[in-house]
């Protein structure tokens, strides 16, 4: 267990890349903090992951894009191809995205984010204590604090990024983690052992299909390559307690392209993620324990956007904190308040776009022929479905980017088979173009 500080202005419970974010982001606004982290040493698993231009350019005013550059990999361009036949459906060029909003598109190890966040933390002064696994919190008279087996750790605020099972979201609701039934196989490995496959090793690929998609991209300066194979479990719609097993993997691809078919004895087949996401709920707050990261707005994978909903969330309540501080100190329920006037409205829009995008691309039949043609009608340079995405990060209500046309910003369904929960109908009229990510 590392050194403690005496005093914190604010303890952040969890130490993944939502929780350094967040704990990076106040230290540089001058404050104390103290991270606790359940694992016996801070890192992170995972393989790969995606961090699009709300997320660069976050890290660019936090000092660290350029270190973070220098472990990920720039890709030339989004490429969506049909599982099935193997050929184009659209692609985003992603030199193109930087030019427009500023700051690149980037991919990188999960462990590589997560270790420049630390290091950053570290050189910062926060306090990171491990081995610590926080069961509750309770409200005190100067703020709130963090129970654990050894005491507690009291603050200012506690900002718990506990993530999808969290502790701290039972304060303001009830609810459990929503099964999307589908599963993802990870496999990272060295670039030689995908050298002689049929692989762009300059671009982010995603192969679509009916109930199961594949992903494609490299990774550290691209020596090594990351796959992702995505499908939906027959034995999870069944009810039964032992899915997402490596036959059903095998099954669900059986029908793919050589392409697919020819990668995926190279993922990893002794572990497997089955992927859950959270009704969104209207407020992140109670008193003085504020929710981050997924233990906020746990979201399917499909938009590439949890890690970067994280970071985001840090940004803006630092940027709230620093805005109410004054002589006389921070004034916390006035900048929680403003945080949560604008995070939990734009993470409801990128959890419940993700899960229509998700049916988007695992259709089949004749809603799999019609979402292809209007991929195909797609322009390239058509930005209808990023710009909300891409662009600055809303500190108000007031600076939240339109959505695209055929955004229903109503409440989320209560189950994926609700017939809108992101899109009013399908037909090509309301999408416009095509999603890219």
């Amino acid at each position: 267990m590392a050194g403690q500080v005496r005093d914190a202005d604010v303890v952040v419970v969890g130490g993944g890349i939502g929780g350094l974010a967040n704990a990076l982001a106040l230290t540089l606004k001058g404050l104390r903090v103290r991270v606790l982290e359940r694992a016996h040493r801070f890192g992170e698993v995972g393989a790969g992951l995606q961090i699009a231009p709300n997320c660069t350019r976050i890290l660019h005013r936090w000092g660290l894009l350029e270190e973070v550059t220098s472990l990920g990999v720039r890709p030339e361009a989004i490429v969506m191809r049909d599982a099935l036949g193997g050929d184009v459906l659209t692609r985003l060029d992603l030199r193109d995205v930087e030019r427009r909003y500023g700051f690149p598109y980037l991919v990188i190890h999960r462990s590589d984010l997560h270790g420049a966040l630390l290091r950053a933390c570290r050189r910062a002064g926060v306090d990171l204590v491990d081995d610590v696994t926080v069961t509750g919190y309770e409200q005190t008279g100067e703020g709130a604090a963090a129970i654990h087996a050894g005491g507690r750790e009291a603050g200012a605020v506690v900002v718990a990024a506990d993530g999808l099972h969290s502790v701290a979201r039972r304060l303001l609701s009830d609810d459990e983690p929503v099964s999307s039934a589908y599963v993802a196989y990870r496999g990272a490995v060295p670039f030689a052992q995908v050298a002689h496959l049929d692989v762009q090793p300059k671009d982010v690929v995603v192969h679509v299909g009916p109930r199961c998609h594949f992903v494609q991209y490299p990774l550290r300066h691209g020596e090594m390559f990351n796959q992702v194979a995505v499908f939906e479990s027959p034995k999870a719609l069944a009810g039964e307690a032992d899915w997402g097993t490596p036959d059903e993997l095998d099954a669900a691809f059986a029908a793919t392209g050589e392409r697919v078919r020819a990668a995926l004895p190279l993922m990893w087949r002794d572990r497997w993620w089955r992927m859950f996401d959270r009704e969104p709920i209207d407020t992140w707050v109670r008193g003085r324990v504020a929710l981050t990261g997924d233990a906020a707005h746990p979201p399917l994978q499909y938009l590439a956007q949890g890690a970067v909903m994280a970071v985001e969330d840090a940004y803006v309540l630092a940027e709230h904190v620093a805005r109410r501080t004054s002589a006389a100190g921070v004034d916390w329920d006035a900048a929680l308040a403003a945080y949560d006037a604008v995070r939990p409205v734009h993470c409801r829009r990128v959890q419940t776009t993700a899960r229509a995008w998700g049916r988007l691309w695992h259709h089949d039949g004749e809603e799999r022929e019609w979402r292809d043609a209007v991929l195909r009608g797609r322009d390239v340079y058509d930005y209808t479905y990023v710009d909300w995405l891409f662009g600055p990060t809303a500190l108000t209500p007031e600076e939240l980017p339109p959505m695209f046309p055929g955004y229903d910003d109503g409440p989320a369904q209560s189950h994926y088979g609700a017939p809108k929960q992101g899109f009013r109908g399908r037909s090509p009229e309301d999408f416009g173009s095509a999603p890219t990510t």
